[in-house]
């Protein structure tokens, strides 16, 4: 709200103001409230580098869900791993990313991944690369369809300082993944002053990252630090 109108995402020439942002996650979040997303609820986050990444990330914080995300070049196995491990009712993904020139079927993962996955009663999608997907009626949903006629505010869930914010997963290479937990306060103060100091990020500043979302760096440098900063 201090920087409503400087761009808080700059992708391929689109500029998403501080103000879009909040209005975009505002709306994801009380889509995600009206589909029985609450606080404490773990929805896993499967998804290419587009801004609807961190919206989804923020519209989850929002409401206090707990967010998971999974690297966009792992396997329908590693991401039924994480799903059932960390519990999460909820998936949300894409139809497909742009990987070296081709398309990785996200959308055809999430199904292989999550139909042995009981608990998982909702697969919002993105549109994307726009190729043909498998559809299970009653459980995915268009992330554009399903933001028509949202209401476009969402009160922000009070949370303490050792509320988990986000689960995130080591890579399995040297054993069985494991769920680091990232707790509300803590996490965002040092995201903050990190990306502050180390990096002297200023409002009004343009910084990139070369990190996937699906790891810390991605969380803490492309998503929370810049933002909480007020830069772009």
């Amino acid at each position: 709200r201090r920087f409503p109108d400087h761009a808080a995402i700059a992708w391929f020439g689109k500029h998403l103001s501080y103000r879009q942002l909040l209005e975009e996650v505002e709306r994801c979040s009380a889509m995600l409230a009206e589909m029985g997303v609450g606080k404490g609820d773990r929805v896993a986050i499967y998804m290419p580098m587009i801004p609807e990444a961190a919206m989804a990330m923020l519209a989850c914080a929002r409401i206090g869900a707990i967010h998971s995300v999974v690297f966009g070049g792992f396997s329908a196995q590693s991401l039924t791993d994480r799903i059932e491990d960390g519990g999460c009712t909820a998936v949300i993904t894409a139809d497909g990313g742009w990987r070296r020139g081709s398309i990785l079927a996200l959308k055809d993962a999430v199904d292989e991944a999550v139909q042995d996955q009981a608990q998982v009663h909702t697969v919002l999608c993105v549109r994307r690369t726009e190729q043909a997907v498998a559809w299970s009626e009653g459980r995915d949903v268009w992330l554009h369809e399903a933001l028509d006629g949202v209401s476009d505010e969402c009160a922000p869930e009070p949370m303490d300082a050792e509320d988990v914010l986000f689960l995130l997963y080591t890579s399995g290479s040297t054993g069985k993944p494991k769920g680091i937990v990232h707790t509300t306060g803590g996490y965002i103060v040092g995201a903050y002053l990190s990306t502050r100091y180390v990096f002297d990020l200023r409002p009004g500043d343009t910084y990139w990252c070369t990190a996937d979302v699906g790891w810390v760096t991605g969380h803490s440098y492309i998503v929370y630090g810049p933002l909480a900063n007020g830069a772009t």
